[in-house]
């Protein structure tokens, strides 16, 4: 079994009970580090101070919600390689593609089991790095959480 207690996970969330359950799944299930914030300017904030192995982002926050955080992290040089899975409630088909596109990789729809939260973290985090030359991380339209919020 692989070990994960050197990686970090920072979760993005506006709701503190998703933010707590997460971190606690992940320390418990996987013993990864975690970073959580509550908001898409924290997240890019935190990005550019801390070293992050995968960010989990809630699509639907005030202000800066978590496409337009998307939209930022892959900009910059120094963050686009970094893994995104979005945490949602919706199964808006627009929104999903979008963010397909947009190179997210993956989906975990809330509320979330927390098999299911570790299963796909430990999925991204045991997959070769993006942007070596190597297989992506995951292809989104692989992906059976995409395929589910197609239908």
């Amino acid at each position: 079994m692989a070990s994960y207690q050197s990686k970090t996970v920072l979760v993005v969330d506006d709701d503190d009970m998703n933010l707590k359950m997460a971190e606690l799944i992940l320390k418990k299930e996987l013993g990864t580090n975690v970073i959580l914030v509550d908001s898409g300017m924290k997240c890019i904030d935190t990005l550019q101070h801390e070293i992050v192995d995968l960010v989990l982002l809630d699509i639907q926050m005030p202000v800066v919600n978590g496409i337009k955080t998307l939209e930022m992290i892959r900009r910059r040089e120094d963050l686009k390689n970094i893994p995104v899975i979005f945490l949602t409630a919706s199964s808006d088909k627009e929104t999903v593609i979008k963010a397909g596109r947009m190179g997210v990789d993956g989906y975990i729809k809330k509320p979330f089991l927390p098999k299911d939260l570790a299963e796909r973290v430990k999925r991204i985090l045991d997959a070769p790095p993006k942007g070596e030359g190597m297989k992506e991380a995951m292809d989104i339209l692989d992906d059976p959480a995409f395929s589910e919020f197609l239908k």
